[in-house]
């Protein structure tokens, strides 16, 4: 796990030109279920990355402040979000004071860490009354074509339906929340995306070219203008605290 969460150091670049942000919709989601609007809040994004979700936070006007563990990551967020604090870390320890954010949130990021450790220091950071949002963005399969490519993906890495979605015990009820949305982006980039994630970052080159070769293949005569519209559902859970 700790290989795989670490790839992304030597594909940082990769990852920010190709990853999907999140809609505004699901901004809306975070301030309805925490009982609070961003605009304001103390918020620590925790695994952020090169900062995707904590831009996305500053812009509605959260106090925000990232908190990743990654060199490659934290150089990559720096060069793209200079005015937004960054400290080193993770949510197994958060470099943070206890009880000082009203909000903390784990984009995509929940599933690197222990819960046993992050569970008691997401309550230690947390003021009284304070949230916790966690969220995965996840290709929606009732689309038949990513349908078809999740399976293959699934197939080639040999996924047999196990899951590390799961949402931690000791922090109060969760309430959860889906939004759908798209974008569309090109076919190379639509494969960019994929070779970002972090199965396809410890494969190795050799097998890595093989299956994009294949998968261009396949999807060619789906997309023959080039253009693809990528389909998403976001998941997001709230415990407030």
């Amino acid at each position: 796990m700790t290989t795989r969460a670490r790839s992304f150091d030597a594909a940082a670049a990769l990852y920010a030109a190709h990853r999907p942000g999140y809609p505004p919709a699901l901004f809306d989601a975070v301030e309805a279920l925490a009982g609070r609007p961003l605009a304001g809040a103390r918020v620590a994004d925790v695994g952020a990355g090169t900062g995707i979700a904590t831009g996305l936070l500053r812009e509605r006007g959260a106090e925000v402040l990232a908190v990743e563990p990654g060199d490659g990551m934290a150089a990559e967020f720096r060069r793209t979000h200079p005015g937004i604090p960054i400290v080193r870390g993770d949510g197994d320890r958060l470099p943070l004071a206890t009880g000082a954010f009203d909000l903390l949130t784990y984009a995509q990021a929940w599933h690197w860490t222990d819960p046993a450790r992050s569970v008691p220091e997401a309550r230690r950071v947390l003021r009284p009354g304070g949230a916790l949002a966690i969220w995965w963005n996840d290709t929606d399969v009732t689309v038949p074509w990513i349908a078809e490519q999740e399976e293959r993906l699934r197939v080639f890495f040999e996924v047999k339906g196990e899951t590390h979605r799961t949402l931690p015990e000791g922090l109060g009820e969760f309430t959860t929340r889906s939004v759908t949305w798209s974008r569309r982006i090109t076919l190379d980039d639509h494969l960019a995306n994929l070779a970002s994630h972090s199965a396809f970052l410890v494969l190795g080159e050799a097998r890595t070219r093989e299956y994009f070769a294949g998968e261009r293949e396949l999807l060619n005569p789906l997309f023959p203008d080039g253009i693809v519209e990528e389909q998403y559902v976001v998941n997001v859970s709230v415990a407030v605290v």
